[in-house]
């Protein structure tokens, strides 16, 4: 599928920067899209949390998007993005960090990662695509990175620090786990776009 035409709907300021650098339409649409979707297809694009052994920066070019109880909310064909694998996403409510309850989620569901925002996408009907980067696994967690994004996708400075105070040599790893799987993701985006 063409990347022209296609808005990517990203949670975060961090993750459409990366969609812009790779030439791509964006919008910030926030935690679980909570600040609306743009007219018009959209594509999932961002970070996303193994639930098995995807290693950190694998690309994922959605076939098939799950909810908790493995019910199908959206099924396509892959985007055809160089180099990403395809592969099934969970539309998770919450951000799961547990690497018990991660494995339990895939094997419910069969899927590889999960995130907040491409179930809510399916269920507008527009849903063209997921590209999802892999920034976080079970034996790579966020150590409260989650809790420095407000729901508009801005950053939260105040949650950044105490989740830094709490874990410092974790959240400073995780950090830097998501900003190499966003370089990852800006590469295909680019590759896809070209």
């Amino acid at each position: 599928m063409d990347a022209h035409g296609l808005t990517m709907a990203c949670a975060t300021g961090a993750e459409a920067r990366a969609a812009r650098r790779a030439g791509l339409r964006t919008a910030v649409v926030g935690l679980a899209a909570r600040e609306g979707v743009p007219p018009g297809e959209v594509v999932s694009f961002g970070l996303a949390g193994a639930l098995a052994d995807a290693p950190m920066g694998t690309v994922i070019d959605a076939t098939r998007v799950v909810d908790e109880e493995g019910r199908t909310l959206w099924e396509g064909g892959p985007l055809g993005v160089p180099g990403a694998v395809d592969g099934t996403l969970l539309a998770s409510e919450q951000v799961v960090d547990d690497p018990g309850a991660r494995r339990r989620m895939f094997e419910r569901t069969g899927a590889m990662a999960a995130d907040l925002e491409s179930g809510v996408l399916a269920g507008t009907g527009r849903l063209a695509g997921c590209l999802r980067v892999v920034s976080d696994t079970p034996r790579r967690r966020l150590h409260g990175l989650c809790d420095a994004v407000h729901e508009d996708g801005t950053y939260a400075w105040g949650g950044m620090a105490k989740a830094f105070a709490r874990s410092p040599v974790g959240f400073t790893r995780a950090g830097m786990d998501g900003a190499r799987a966003l370089a990852s993701l800006e590469k295909a985006g680019r590759r896809w776009a070209a």
